[in-house]
């Protein structure tokens, strides 16, 4: 019968304990996104130094956009996003304006979220959560009242900026449910 060798035991416990931390833990992916289920959490930083989670944005109708200002589909969108942002307000609307530009590019950010009726932050990385890795703008997605995922944009396939028609057809009716 052959003694196992103390250290030996030792060490590979511990090279495969060490293995095993070395590994990524999955993190949720876009395709790991379901309408109707809870939408992955975010935390916009905001030029002007604030923190808004969407978890804290419960009873509020939520627009999370991807957008950057060397998109210009993106600048497009973006002045019809905020209109509707300032008319929808009332009803319990947030949007919440991500830019992809890095801090090299904050000027030409902060130039733009000055004229736009929500908050504006850098993702700071093409990684978004939940929502996976953004690599294509403009991209949104809408939350309801409940938390719940209501609109995907990654199964948007028309990638085009949004119109106020496709506000009404997807937001309105979001924003009428009362919870």
């Amino acid at each position: 019968m052959k003694i196992p060798n103390p250290r030996r035991a030792w060490l590979a416990r511990t090279l495969g304990l060490a293995a095993a931390a070395a590994l990524p833990v999955r993190p949720a992916w876009a395709n790991d996104l379901k309408l109707g289920g809870p939408a992955p959490p975010l935390v916009l930083h905001t030029l002007d130094g604030r923190h808004i989670a969407t978890r804290d944005l419960l009873g509020q109708v939520v627009i999370v956009n991807f957008w950057a200002t060397w998109c210009a589909p993106c600048l497009e969108e973006m002045p019809q996003l905020s209109a509707y942002a300032q008319s929808r307000a009332g009803q319990g609307l947030q949007v919440l304006g991500f830019s992809l530009d890095d801090a090299a590019a904050l000027s030409k950010v902060k130039a733009i979220a000055a004229s736009l009726h929500y908050p504006v932050g850098l993702l700071g990385g093409a990684y978004a959560g939940g929502y996976g890795r953004v690599w294509r703008c403009p991209v949104s997605f809408v939350i309801d009242r409940d938390g719940r995922l209501v609109h995907d944009g990654w199964k948007d396939d028309t990638n085009t900026p949004w119109t106020k028609a496709q506000f009404a057809r997807v937001v309105d009716p979001v924003l009428q449910r009362k919870g």
